[in-house]
């Protein structure tokens, strides 16, 4: 029994060690046909030579093997690009799928309770930071994460971008292109391509499945452009400006569609709601807009802030029940959409405030206070009732909007705190600051 085991094993290892060499010879005979077929001879040779494939072996070229090479490499490399592209249809189909799954619990009574409490995915971030980012020469200005890939993206003052593997820590490459400092980075929702934009008054999109390569420079705004934000299935996306106005694009073609005015000063910032219905810019004019993407008319315009408001951001519609029981403790009705959906946007202040409003009715619901300079960036947790902060105080806060209490606070930089992000499904904060470096922070 033992000697029938024992051939079987051995049968086993000569059958896979046989696959492995018969991939590798196919490999080597593909990589020899696409360099003769393009004739490049010298580098023919000198793989040949060293492929460890004799001469009389029949080359691809030589045989009746030349129909089953040739230009296999160029039909493996298509291959892999459509199973990228096919890979990344079902990450945005998953998200459609989520965002439909969201909606569905907002309406069980379990579900929203839980999420209310703030304690169903309880994940604060811990110090230290698990890597610390350097390379930038100038401060960091936004940080984006890749909604497939383990990368993500910083933007600075040093006019370029830098990708890193975020769970390593590794820097991958610098995208170069604009001529002044980079104001923001976006990724498209299946992350196809790469969105920045600058103080050289232009927006660049980069193509991911081409080594970076820029595939648009678009112009039209007349001052620094300060914001970028993909509709969230991609279709368009909003820039913002100092010349006050915004501008919605599409990204297929690049052509700028619309003119969106309404602010007295510089735009710093524009947000979509989960569903791309709603939209909400915010300015130097130390005010906050909401608009009607269907029509682009004003829903709500929101006063209260006494300084330059620099982000804003909708909440999740997973947590609505949340802020809407801390609505009701302070005495704020809310109102619906027409679609009986509450929506809410937090700012982001220079007066050291945030803020949370009903988007439809403009009401304020609530202050956050406890940050001691600048309010800089913002972002809620994809599902838990939480929103962070960071600020030119160098520090993070995480707040739970079902109280509006902090209930975690991090030195995160040695100087300000200029930006933040959440990635979506892990348990991943990143920071950046004028300290030229970006921290990643694990959540427990």
């Amino acid at each position: 029994m033992q000697i029938i085991v024992w051939i079987s094993i051995i049968i086993g290892l000569h059958l896979t060690f046989k696959r492995i060499y018969t991939t590798i010879r196919t490999r080597r005979y593909a990589i020899l046909d696409y360099l003769w077929s393009s004739g490049m001879s010298k580098s023919f040779e000198t793989f040949h030579a060293e492929s460890g494939i004799s001469q009389g072996s029949g080359l691809p070229f030589e045989t009746d093997g030349k129909q089953k090479y040739s230009g296999l490499l160029a039909k493996k490399w298509i291959s892999v690009i459509r199973l990228q592209k096919k890979i990344m249809d079902l990450e945005s189909q998953m998200t459609q799928l989520k965002a439909d799954l969201d909606i569905a619990a907002m309406r069980r009574p379990s579900n929203t309770t839980a999420l209310s409490n703030g304690k169903s995915l309880n994940y604060l971030p811990c110090a230290p930071e698990k890597h610390r980012l350097a390379g930038h020469r100038g401060a960091i200005t936004k940080i984006a994460f890749h909604p497939v890939y383990s990368i993500m993206a910083t933007a600075s003052d040093d006019t370029t971008v830098k990708i890193w593997d975020y769970e390593t820590g590794v820097f991958e490459r610098t995208v170069k292109g604009h001529t002044r400092a980079v104001n923001d980075v976006a990724f498209h929702p299946n992350g196809s391509c790469m969105l920045t934009c600058s103080a050289d008054l232009s927006i660049k999109m980069w193509d991911m499945e081409n080594e970076y390569e820029c595939i648009r420079t678009l112009h039209g705004h007349d001052h620094c452009v300060s914001a970028v934000a993909f509709s969230p299935i991609g279709d368009f996306f909003l820039t913002a400006s100092r010349d006050k106005t915004i501008r919605l694009w599409e990204t297929a073609t690049g052509y700028a569609i619309r003119t969106i005015q309404g602010h007295d000063d510089w735009v710093r910032g524009v947000a979509w709601n989960y569903d791309g219905s709603l939209a909400a810019s915010c300015s130097s004019d130390q005010s906050i807009i909401v608009w009607d993407t269907s029509s682009w008319n004003q829903i709500s315009h929101l006063h209260g802030h006494s300084h330059v408001v620099e982000s804003v951001v909708f909440s999740p519609l997973s947590i609505a029940s949340a802020i809407d029981k801390l609505a009701l403790q302070c005495m704020v009705k809310v109102q619906p959409s027409t679609h009986g959906t509450h929506h809410f946007v937090a700012s982001g202040s220079r007066d050291k405030t945030i803020k949370m409003w009903d988007a439809i009715s403009g009401q304020c619901i609530y202050t956050l206070t406890g940050h001691e300079n600048w309010v800089r960036d913002l972002s809620f947790y994809a599902n838990s009732a939480y929103i962070l902060s960071v600020s030119d105080d160098k520090s993070l806060r995480v707040w739970d909007v079902a109280t509006g209490k902090s209930v975690k606070t991090l030195e995160s930089h040695s100087q300000f705190t200029t930006c933040c992000a959440i990635h979506p499904s892990e348990r991943i904060i990143a920071t950046g600051s004028v300290d030229q470096t970006c921290k990643l922070w694990i959540c427990s």
